[in-house]
């Protein structure tokens, strides 16, 4: 018997339902069992997101500074030895993975189920997330595990399209928030068609009972680099840290001199995202020619394990 263990937690619930594609082939064989840990923070998180609350936690986010989880299931932890797998969902936050999943990656329970396991992560997401994806490497890393693929699945609508739709989702808990802009979130035929990826996973499972040591999901399209937003990522990651440590330093949640802070933040990020994001990307745009291997490589790097 092969057991695969799927940690995840989504906020809307678009996570679930491409996690769900996923395992859905695993889920209909006899010889392989999965078990499922949903995270759930001690004070939860709303949805849709008041819209100061949603900046408020943005310095924790981006500093990955634990928050308290509710106990986690001791009969999983127990049987850590053995599973084969782990397929690690989660959503990104500020450009870093979410909270709640950032908190269990630094947490004793995680170094028990994660020490010498294959890893499968999957990231739901607007549209950036290599940095995210850094960040989880580096917990992963820590805690002696094995990333052997990633899946990235981004919204449907376009970068530019998203910076809209996407906000407009987070603050009033609808999709398509007003007639004139398109859904947000991954598209419906991506989330169905993710279940290749779960047919994949199971053929490997199937194939022997050795360890999982290579990636199961070259070829399939796990994901794809969109070169125009590794510099801005960089740029924004950059601008994150100095912003989460001003704002720490002015107080914890919800205090009034974070909020003050937090105001200025917000007109300097939309400034940023309107400015120098596209300046970014028009530079980006006219060196090209002169940086196509570097970027050629960039995107290499940022595709692996599973490949574009």
């Amino acid at each position: 018997m092969r057991k695969v263990l799927v940690i995840h937690y989504s906020q809307t619930g678009q996570l679930t339902r491409i996690t769900d594609s996923i395992i859905a082939p695993l889920k209909q064989e006899n010889d392989i069992q999965v078990d499922c840990l949903t995270l759930e923070p001690e004070q939860s998180y709303p949805f849709p997101w008041p819209f100061l609350r949603f900046f408020h936690i943005f310095p924790e986010a981006v500093k990955m500074t634990p928050q308290a989880l509710k106990p986690i299931d001791k009969t999983i932890v127990n049987a850590a030895d053995e599973y084969d797998l782990i397929i690690l969902s989660y959503q990104v936050w500020f450009l870093s993975p979410s909270t709640p999943i950032s908190s269990f990656l630094q947490s004793d329970e995680a170094k028990a189920l994660f020490k010498n396991k294959a890893v499968v992560t999957v990231i739901g997401c607007r549209g950036m997330w290599l940095n995210a994806q850094e960040k989880v490497k580096k917990l992963l890393n820590s805690l002696k595990a094995n990333l052997v693929d990633n899946v990235a699945l981004t919204d449907d609508c376009g970068a530019a399209f998203s910076f809209l739709a996407t906000p407009m989702w987070m603050f009033t808990g609808r999709k398509k928030a007003y007639s004139w802009l398109p859904t947000a979130g991954v598209s419906e035929d991506d989330i169905v068609n993710a279940k290749r990826f779960g047919l994949a996973i199971k053929k490997r499972l199937q194939r022997d009972d050795s360890l999982i040591s290579q990636p199961m999901l070259k070829g399939l399209g796990a994901v794809k680099i969109n070169e125009k937003l590794i510099a801005s990522e960089r740029v924004g990651n950059h601008s994150f840290t100095i912003w989460s440590k001003l704002l720490t330093a002015l107080g914890p949640q919800n205090s009034v001199r974070r909020s003050c802070g937090l105001l200025v933040y917000v007109v300097f990020l939309l400034t940023l995202i309107l400015t120098v994001v596209p300046i970014t990307a028009l530079i980006k745009k006219l060196i090209a020619p002169l940086t196509k291997k570097r970027i050629r490589a960039q995107k290499e790097y940022f595709a692996e394990p599973s490949g574009e």
